[in-house]
């Protein structure tokens, strides 16, 4: 199947640097890549159960998107314990550390993606064996 995407020149260049880089044979199959591995992060999330115990790694433009962020971290007060926060120019880097229902920290995490500010949220859960 033929798709097309709308990719900023600078992503597309360090994206097929990359590809090259690995010894890939070409770009379509290093997308191919990239969305299998997606999946199967969006797949280990949502198959998480129970009290889950995760760290939410998150980047985004602070002016864009400040106000609404912290809307969202009250909403999701009950889970998020602590938070970090750290200013890179217009750019912050904030980590969230949350415990509670895996459903609500998966609520959290698509809340945060939500938004087009926030350049990307990273997601590390520990199994509900850890105490």
């Amino acid at each position: 199947m033929r798709t097309s995407l709308n990719v900023p020149d600078d992503v597309l260049a360090a994206f097929d640097e990359t590809w090259r880089a690995e010894g890939l044979d070409s770009r379509s199959r290093a997308v191919r890549e990239a969305m299998r591995e997606y999946v199967e992060s969006h797949d280990e999330l949502e198959a998480a159960t129970g009290d889950v115990t995760a760290v939410l790694a998150y980047d985004y433009e602070h002016e864009a998107v400040i106000g609404d962020l912290h809307v969202v971290q009250h909403e999701f007060g009950d889970v998020i314990t602590a938070t970090s926060h750290v200013h890179q120019g217009e750019w912050c880097l904030e980590t969230a550390f949350c415990r509670g229902p895996a459903a609500d920290v998966r609520g959290l995490v698509y809340r945060l993606r939500d938004f087009d500010a926030v350049a990307r949220v990273k997601v590390m859960v520990l199994g509900t064996d850890r105490e």
